[in-house]
């Protein structure tokens, strides 16, 4: 729900699918997907559908998760390109095959359902700050947009809503420096964080990497009810700030 001219709108969620029709091609179809209280076989049969009435043919899923990563680095992206080559190198893009087990989105049944279909198929995920949830991470979406840059020749450079981005963040730093919690908290983050691109970089063996490097935090880091309180006000206000 939200004000407009004075009066509340209540606006449901619903997934949206959108086209783009481009010159020189290839053409495109923006599938904006909630995930569905029921019915969930049903709900990705149909727009398996879809993707394949349009002889969809490449299929690139987008997404973000919260993890133990510092807002102070460059955000990380995992992914896989398959046979895919990049036009450009995007730094701190890690391809990785995910090790995760465990509850899931409805949308990994879409994606075995692409593989079926011998669709090609790649994928990128953004790693965000998980001490602030922030409602729309404008240095997420620029950093997506970013490694989508280095597939599709054709998003525009302005895109990106860097500017958004840089200030959110800014806003975080002077706020948290105020707080001594949270700044030992981010350090560790950038200690972690550091050690393991460096680790990759090195050309670390397997057996090392499975232990160290797996995706999972270093450790769970326990916060205070009032840090927690703190966090998401905070959030709260970075959201709500009008933009440039």
């Amino acid at each position: 729900m939200r004000l407009v001219d004075g009066k509340r709108e209540v606006k449901i969620p619903n997934s949206i699918i959108r086209y783009a029709i481009t010159e020189e091609g290839p053409d495109y179809l923006f599938l904006h997907l909630m995930e569905p209280h029921s019915n969930g076989e049903d709900y990705t049969d149909s727009i398996l559908e879809v993707v394949n009435h349009f002889n969809v043919k490449r299929y690139c899923r987008l997404g973000a998760m919260y993890d133990a990563v510092p807002h102070t680095r460059p955000l990380l992206v995992t992914g896989s390109l398959g046979d895919v080559q990049q036009n450009r190198p995007v730094a701190n893009f890690k391809v990785r095959q995910s090790t995760y087990q465990g509850p899931t989105t409805i949308m990994n049944l879409l994606s075995e359902g692409i593989e079926k279909a011998d669709i090609e198929s790649i994928n990128f995920m953004v790693h965000l700050p998980q001490y602030v949830q922030l409602e729309e991470d404008y240095a997420g979406t620029s950093r997506m947009i970013e490694v989508l840059s280095s597939v599709y020749n054709n998003i525009p450079a302005d895109l990106a809503p860097v500017r958004r981005g840089q200030r959110q963040y800014r806003e975080l730093n002077s706020t948290l420096d105020r707080n001594a919690e949270l700044k030992t908290l981010i350090q560790q983050m950038e200690a972690y964080y550091d050690a393991q691109l460096d680790s990759e970089d090195a050309g670390a063996t397997e057996s090392s990497s499975s232990s160290s490097t797996d995706g999972k935090p270093a450790s769970e880091t326990i916060l205070s009810p009032e840090i927690e309180r703190f966090l998401s006000e905070l959030g709260g206000r970075l959201d709500t700030d009008p933009e440039e």
